[in-house]
């Protein structure tokens, strides 16, 4: 109960305070010649912002930057050994395989999904299409870790015992043995199938974006490659997937960059094992089961470095879709 007034308070007095320390600092600022104000006040807003992205991020960041070249407890340096260790450690090279399998197969299958599920709700009527939108964009609502307690008792299998996982269940109905889903050591099945939780999850959130540009798309344009003897098909693919293309890419780089620090999903239903390890899950054992801070550190570093091009690709995508409006 203590925890739950704690939380309602924070959600109260958090906002409020925030309110009355932004009306103190408005109320300072005028107190300065005009001239003064306009210089002031752009700073004075954004100047608490810039104070705790930079205490709650960038310091962070750079100390881990620091952390990955030294030893277990941050007591002395080391230098690259603990990247040595890592890319020299064959199980670790299994955990950067599959990030790689991650990234090349969820992000994609997203987008095509969120277009193929667009396309397709956008024929249903304004009602009709309201409706199957609202349910497939329910996944999103929920976190990964309730999305993994649900597939759990989908892939659910118990040896010996009545089978309560629904695929399971389905095998058994139609004569068949129970199958261990995700308990197995088949890696590329196994993350196969987490893979489609993910899916699951994103795909009301690409179907939402990208459907906004599917409409967005002028009728003009379409009914002229209609005029010049285009079929459905073509004009879809050569007419509007074109002009959507922008928002395709922004959700493909926004979905590859939450896929790069999967973390719940494996943790959920796995705890890495079965060969289903990642990057994210490798640096919560290091750091908080192992206590190897240089170690996690490092894990930490390589995923970084691997995002970081992404990052600077996605904001040069938005700035030219902003140059385009």
């Amino acid at each position: 109960m203590s925890d739950i007034l704690f939380a309602i308070l924070a959600a109260i007095v958090g906002p409020a305070v925030t309110f009355l320390f932004y009306i103190l600092l408005n109320f300072i600022v005028n107190r300065f010649p005009e001239k003064a104000q306009r210089v002031l006040r752009p700073y004075v807003f954004i100047g608490p912002v810039l104070v705790l992205v930079g205490g709650l991020l960038v310091g962070p960041t750079i100390q881990t930057m620091v952390f990955a070249f030294m030893n277990e407890d941050s007591s002395e340096f080391v230098g690259f050994k603990n990247f040595v260790k890592l890319f020299g450690d064959s199980q670790f090279i299994l955990t950067v395989r599959n990030n790689f399998e991650w990234i090349a197969v969820v992000p994609l299958v997203t987008v095509v999904l969120g277009i193929f599920i667009a396309t397709l709700t956008d024929k249903l009527g304004p009602v009709r299409e309201r409706v199957f939108k609202s349910i497939i964009f329910m996944p999103m609502a929920i976190s990964f870790v309730a999305a993994s307690s649900i597939w759990r008792l989908t892939y659910s299998w118990n040896p010996g015992h009545t089978q309560i996982g629904m695929l399971n269940a389905i095998v058994e109905a139609f004569g068949g043995k129970a199958i261990p889903w995700i308990q197995n050591e088949d890696f590329t099945i196994n993350n196969l199938l987490l893979m489609v939780i993910v899916v699951w999850a994103n795909a009301g959130f690409a179907m939402t974006l990208l459907s906004a540009a599917i409409k967005a798309v002028p009728e003009e344009t379409v009914e002229a490659a209609a005029i010049d003897g285009a079929n459905a098909f073509q004009s879809f693919f050569q007419v509007v997937v074109p002009q959507i293309w922008g928002t395709a890419v922004s959700v493909f780089i926004t979905v590859l960059i939450s896929t790069m620090k999967i973390f719940d999903v494996i943790w959920g239903m796995t705890g890495g094992n079965f060969h289903t390890n990642v990057l994210g899950v490798d640096f919560f054992r290091e750091y908080f089961v192992y206590q190897n801070t240089g170690r996690a550190a490092a894990v930490v570093m390589i995923l970084m470095i691997a995002i970081i091009p992404i990052m600077i690709y996605q904001v040069r995508t938005y700035r030219k879709q902003e140059e385009l409006r």
